[in-house]
């Protein structure tokens, strides 16, 4: 290789890592502005931009638009509760409304914690929800819980209706407007869920 070769090699290698660096910069000061605002809907691209120390051109330029850096921050968020999801779905010899509940659950606590990005995500029409990625996989997972469950004749159908009880906006009105504590919404929803399913409620988080 020529010295000239080198160094262009070495030039497009530090600019890679300073690109990973501002990006693992912009997602990290998004998730925080997020989850300290009050109103999800006032963070601004501009605000991100000068959180994370970068121009707001950087921002467009490596994820579109607004909607697009919201999604990019989810997905760096899913890691963990796919893992989350993988102990449940282990558990094979659980009773299978349990598992359809500690499902329900785990995606709860999920937009519990992170209430402010998800109805950013819902607000910007990326989740809308129906057409995020992770609603899909979402859903897919659930009915397939629900496959399992007796008496269930539509899965499919059951999987949205399910997931329609934890929608973020509604997550965020029940507990952010209604004071409803997150422990008192994660005994409604085990009791939605037996409305739905059948049964005495199963508690949240057993198996």
């Amino acid at each position: 290789m020529t010295p000239r070769a080198e160094r262009t090699e070495g030039r497009e290698r530090t600019e890679r890592a300073d690109a990973q660096r501002n990006r693992e910069a912009v997602l990290a000061a998004a998730d925080a502005l997020f989850a300290a605002s009050s109103s999800p809907h006032s963070v601004s691209m501009d605000d991100i931009a000068a959180a994370a120390g970068v121009g707001k051109g950087t921002l467009f330029r490596r994820f579109g638009d607004r909607a697009g850096l919201i999604a990019a921050v989810i997905t760096s968020r899913l890691e963990p509760l796919r893992r989350a999801v993988g102990e449940v779905q282990e558990q094979t010899g659980s009773d299978p409304r349990q598992q359809v509940l500690d499902l329900l659950d785990t995606a709860l606590k999920f937009k519990t914690e992170n209430r402010n990005l998800m109805s950013a995500a819902e607000d910007a029409g990326i989740s809308s929800p129906y057409r995020a990625g992770h609603y899909g996989w979402w859903h897919e997972t659930l009915r397939a819980a629900l496959d399992r469950v007796p008496g269930v004749h539509e899965p499919d159908f059951t999987a949205h209706a399910l997931l329609a009880a934890i929608r973020a906006d509604l997550v965020t009105h029940l507990i952010d407007e209604r004071q409803m504590s997150p422990d008192g919404l994660r005994s409604a929803l085990a009791a939605h869920v037996a409305d739905v399913l059948g049964g005495s409620p199963p508690e949240p988080g057993r198996s």
